[in-house]
C-alpha cells in the first residue's frame, strides 16, 4: 500500500511540472536573473569539486600513515 501511494504521489507530481507554461524561462532570461542562477549553481559546484578534492587528499595521508604502521 505504501509503494503505491507513493508512486501515485510521484506521478501527481509530475502531471503538476507539464502543467507549467513555457513563460517562466522566458522571464528569467528577460530579467536577466539566469545568470544570477547559473553563477550560484556554478559556486556550488565549484565548492563541492574542492571539498572532494581535500577530503581525497586527507585520505591519503591517512592510507600512508596506516600503511606504514602495518
Amino acid at each position: 500500500m505504501k509503494k503505491i501511494s507513493t508512486t501515485l504521489l510521484l506521478v501527481l507530481a509530475a502531471v503538476q511540472l507539464f502543467a507549467q507554461t513555457a513563460t517562466a524561462p522566458d522571464s528569467l532570461y528577460a530579467s536577466d536573473k539566469i545568470y544570477v542562477v547559473v553563477i550560484c549553481a556554478g559556486i556550488i559546484l565549484l565548492g563541492l569539486i574542492i571539498f572532494l578534492f581535500s577530503i581525497d587528499r586527507r585520505l591519503k595521508k591517512i592510507e600512508k600513515k596506516s600503511s606504514g604502521k602495518i
